[in-house]
């Protein structure tokens, strides 16, 4: 099935920097927005996958930057956004995307892998709504947009520390909407359900698995990175401005 997103003509020279921008929901991510015009930074440590999605995206609309960036190195983190602010102006849409969902079970944990988890999964939120607030504020204000998880809603059982850490997610949402709000920067928290992307096919996505997971939705059909893309252009845009301290979902309706 192929999305066909909607115009959203603010967004045209709009700086929108995305976390984890190389694969994914990250990817439809970065090709929303290039096909909007706008000026798109990506943050990734997967270069040939990054590489590739920048040949894809060819004549779509202006190139996306790609900086090679460990977002859980934060000193590195603050430089590659200082280096998109210098080359594509203040960052006016900051989507906080890049996250792991490696499955561990309680037991298994040890102090320095929370700790990990913590790092790839929640730390940068934070400090990337940080780094961009000062030149965003005098820009006039922007959209942040924090990536949470169905996950710790659905109780699972077998990821304690990244369903901590996207329930925290909320948390901090809710704390920067309400300090940032007074400089017309929005924040919201977007809730994926179970998305179909090519690393969920390749490593998770069962036929009994999908089976189950579908059984769960009050949708038949299944969530696409590009379902997510959408939501993502409308918090971004002047049609999502009086958004902010939301959590909105897309997750088919699943629960059990």
């Amino acid at each position: 099935m192929k999305i066909q997103y909607p115009s959203y003509p603010d967004l045209r020279d709009r700086t929108v920097l995305i976390t984890g921008g190389g694969s994914g929901i990250g990817a439809a991510f970065v090709e929303a927005f290039v096909l909007q015009g706008s000026r798109v930074a990506f943050l990734d440590i997967q270069n040939e996958v990054s590489q590739e999605l920048i040949q894809s995206l060819s004549g779509k609309g202006p190139e996306p930057i790609y900086v090679d960036c460990d977002v859980t190195d934060i000193s590195a983190l603050k430089n590659a956004i200082q280096q998109v602010e210098e080359e594509l102006g203040a960052v006016k849409v900051l989507i906080n995307n890049a996250a792991s969902d490696e499955r561990h079970n309680p037991e298994e944990v040890t102090p320095e892998y929370w700790e990990n988890r913590l790092k790839v999964n929640l730390n940068h939120h934070f400090f990337a709504a940080q780094a961009v607030q000062p030149k965003m504020a005098k820009a006039g204000g922007g959209s942040i947009i924090n990536m949470g998880s169905i996950s710790w809603h659905l109780a699972l059982e077998f990821m304690p520390a990244y369903t901590s850490s996207k329930a925290a997610i909320e948390g901090l949402t809710v704390g920067l909407a309400r300090s940032y709000g007074k400089d017309r920067i929005r924040v919201n928290c977007i809730i994926p359900g179970s998305v179909r992307t090519p690393r969920q096919v390749k490593e998770i996505l069962t036929p009994e698995y999908e089976k189950f997971i579908t059984g769960q939705q009050c949708l038949p059909d299944q969530v696409l990175p590009e379902d997510i893309a959408q939501l993502a252009l409308f918090l971004a845009s002047d049609a999502g401005r009086m958004c902010t301290r939301r959590n909105f979902f897309m997750d088919a309706g699943i629960g059990a």
